[in-house]
């Protein structure tokens, strides 16, 4: 069932409007945190909120609290997962935006270690786990909502929308970083750092607003009226939908070590190994981010014209192909070369990879447990490879004596051939009847 069933043409649109807005704003929120994070570890924090007396501890710290992020994700995956199956998907968006979006605020009002010393990073990593509960859950409903919203011969392009409110998000964030740094990091070392962090109470304001009004989902309200709701979604995934929580899991891994390695190691690596000015980063990630808003339509297009299996199978094939080349333009420090390097694996392969998800993730589970199964398989995998995968690969460059970035290129290779081999254990079958 894809719509209520006294619902016209024009409440259908006007319906659909509303949720396209409520994911895309959600996710936006959620990667304009993500980028300025990312950005903000590899060249403020450690002078800010660590002791800089010996800058490369501080920069790996400072580097580490972005992945301490990570660790409750899965927490919160599962917990908001489970409301999501239990109480309902629009309420559950409603209360992780809120969440993960304050947290976002506070971060820039945190005082340095100048003035309150230790305090300083302590409250930073507690924000970030807190930022991390409502980010756990995020994605995973915005997926959810989208997929449930659409019509059977759409799902690969609706499902595709928390993709558009990545990428959005991403050139948010990038073009403020790279308007604060056309004089030179300075400014954001004096204080400029702040002002993007304390205008995403903006931001969330505008989200707040526009899920105030979304609608549940037309297949959430008639699972309700089953006699078939389970009544313990948790048991049920782990106990009959196992398979498929193996499928998000494994596909979570793979994909987010290749993209958070496209798009946080890449920005640490190219600051602190070739002396690379964040003005050009971000540069860089403002250009990928303008090829991906194109590239997200089309690839969520070729969801519902081939499977949302294939064009995941693909991503996953040519990332680990282009796993050399990306490290090989990196380590020229040339702009034209980062430049490059940025726009074909975050612009076009993150893309590739992460526009499909909604449908594909989605479609692993029935939708009595399906809020909880996305959540829980693909925020532990999520943890585990987005938080680690950057920081292992940059702790191997540091300690290598030439700075060799060759683990970080099989890194980058075995992830996507692992994405390509879970699409291979697509359990969609089970719960769907159409191929997205």
């Amino acid at each position: 069932m894809n719509a209520p069933q006294a619902e016209t043409p024009q409440q259908g649109r006007t319906r659909l409007r509303k949720v396209a807005a409520a994911t895309i704003v959600g996710s936006m929120l959620e990667w304009y945190d993500f980028y300025l994070y990312a950005t903000m570890a590899s060249i403020v924090f450690s002078k800010i909120f660590f002791d800089h007396s010996d800058p490369a501890t501080a920069s790996l710290q400072a580097f580490a609290t972005f992945a301490i992020g990570f660790v409750a994700r899965p927490i919160g995956g599962i917990f908001f997962g489970y409301l999501g199956d239990r109480i309902g998907r629009k309420r559950m968006l409603f209360i992780t935006f809120c969440l993960m979006g304050l947290c976002t605020t506070a971060i820039g009002l945190i005082p340095g270690y100048a003035t309150i010393g230790v305090w300083a990073p302590l409250l930073l990593v507690a924000i970030r786990i807190v930022q991390g509960l409502g980010a756990g859950a995020e994605l995973a409903g915005a997926a959810v909502t989208s997929y449930e919203h659409a019509a059977a011969d759409r799902k690969g392009r609706q499902g595709a929308w928390p993709a558009l409110g990545l990428n959005l998000g991403l050139l948010l964030s990038s073009l403020t970083v790279y308007l604060l740094t056309l004089g030179g990091d300075a400014f954001l070392l004096a204080g400029g750092w702040r002002i993007p962090f304390i205008l995403s109470f903006l931001l969330v304001l505008v989200g707040l607003w526009v899920r105030r009004s979304l609608p549940e989902t037309p297949e959430y309200s008639h699972a309700q009226d089953s006699p078939a709701q389970p009544r313990q979604p948790i048991r049920e995934v782990f106990t009959t939908q196992i398979r498929g929580l193996a499928v998000v899991f494994f596909l979570a891994v793979g994909y987010n070590a290749l993209s958070y390695i496209f798009k946080t190691f890449s920005l640490a690596y190219l600051t602190q190994f070739k002396g690379v000015s964040a003005h050009i980063t971000s540069l860089s990630v403002t250009l990928a981010s303008l090829v991906a808003i194109v590239a997200v339509p089309l690839f969520g297009w070729l969801c519902d014209r081939y499977s949302s299996q294939r064009v995941l199978m693909t991503g996953g094939v040519l990332s680990a192909l282009f796993a050399y080349p990306f490290m090989a333009l990196l380590s020229t420090g040339q702009s034209m070369a980062i430049y490059s390097a940025v726009i074909v694996g975050t612009g076009l392969l993150a893309p590739m990879m992460f526009a499909p998800q909604g449908s594909f993730l989605s479609r692993q589970f029935p939708v009595q447990s399906r809020s909880t199964g996305v959540g829980t398989g693909r925020e532990i995998g999520t943890a585990l490879a987005g938080g680690l995968a950057p920081l292992w690969a940059l702790a191997m460059v540091a300690q290598s004596a030439t700075h060799s970035t060759l683990g970080v290129t099989l890194i980058l290779a075995c992830s996507g051939v692992l994405v390509a081999v879970a699409t291979l254990f697509d359990q969609g079958y089970r719960y769907s009847r159409h191929k997205n």
